[in-house]
């Protein structure tokens, strides 16, 4: 599997749901992403659509969550793995168990540091300077009704912030391909309000003679084979795999869900799906899949992707 890695710049605001209309996360899934990908290929064709999900089906394309960047450090999920404090009064150090417990984001290079419990509150500041959120006041007009206001969350990524996508692939015909969606879906927009100009991007494709010492680290790493592995996007093991993945495996359950965008169902809703979200640790490696998640009464098949991209996190050791 060879790699690549495009940084997304963001010309607006993002909407990335939470739950509620006005918070808003300040990263997406990998299945956004795909789901978004789908929809740009449907509009051109069914058979460009199937092509995509069998390409990733079959092990020709993955992809990672959208993860932070700040300037040229690129951030990690934090490994959900046992902690190596270098002795007793660490452990039990109140600031440094809230320090571990509130971060979500690190530095690839930073990845040793943080499992021998040597991580440093000036990253935690560091990330800070991130972006901010807004929320912004809107109105909603019925007919004849009366306007509503509503409140929507939306996150602004400072300067030369923002965030990256690793794309894994097989051969160049499937990279090229996802680099005409990926355009599309930034043309587009991704994530909430896009009818209100959110989430739209433009992406620059990192070149390997430009990578600084934190996208080296992460590189090396996507490539190594180690005792531990952990997961950059959301995931969930086939029903085959699932017993042998999790017997030792570290992990958070999030739930998938929300509505199809399709003019044929309006305001239908997908069915959950519960995946495992990156930054799962395991001892061995699985394929995951895309699933089907329309209702019983849909007409076509709503695809969730939940495939793995892992990278060595203990004891690795370069292929």
């Amino acid at each position: 599997m060879k790699y690549k890695v495009y940084r997304l710049t963001f010309n607006a605001g993002v909407h990335f749901g939470k739950g509620r209309l006005e918070d808003t996360d300040y990263t997406f899934c990998a299945d956004t992403l795909f789901s978004s990908m789908c929809i740009e290929a449907i509009k051109d064709s069914e058979d460009r659509l199937n092509k995509l999900v069998a390409n990733v089906k079959n092990g020709n394309l993955i992809i990672s969550d959208g993860l932070p960047y700040i300037d040229d450090s690129y951030y990690i999920p934090k490994p959900m793995c046992d902690i190596k404090h270098k002795d007793d009064e660490t452990a039990g150090n109140s600031v440094i168990k809230k320090l571990y417990k509130n971060t979500k984001f690190i530095p690839a290079d930073m990845l040793q540091e943080y499992i021998n419990g040597e991580f440093s509150s000036d990253i935690a500041e560091e990330f800070s300077t991130f972006g901010k959120k807004y929320i912004k006041v809107s109105a909603s007009i019925n007919g004849n009704d009366e306007t509503v206001p509503y409140r929507v969350g939306q996150f602004f990524y400072n300067e030369n912030n923002g965030l990256y996508v690793i794309a894994g692939y097989k051969n160049d015909d499937v990279l090229v391909e996802f680099e005409q969606l990926l355009k599309l879906v930034g043309l587009s927009g991704i994530g909430g309000e896009r009818s209100s100009g959110m989430g739209r991007f433009t992406f620059e494709k990192v070149l390997e003679e430009d990578y600084q010492y934190s996208l080296q680290e992460l590189m090396t790493m996507l490539n190594a084979k180690a005792d531990t592995y952990m997961t950059l996007s959301l995931s969930l093991p086939k029903e085959n795999e699932l017993e042998n993945v999790l017997e030792s495996a570290r992990y958070k359950i999030i739930k998938r869900s929300g509505f199809v965008a399709s003019s044929k169902f309006p305001d239908k809703r997908k069915k959950d799906l519960y995946v495992l979200s990156a930054g799962a640790c395991v001892a061995s490696k699985y394929e995951g899949d895309v699933y089907d998640v329309s209702s019983d009464n849909n007409y076509h098949a709503v695809y969730r992707y939940a495939k793995p991209m892992f990278m060595g996190v203990i004891s690795w050791i370069v292929q």
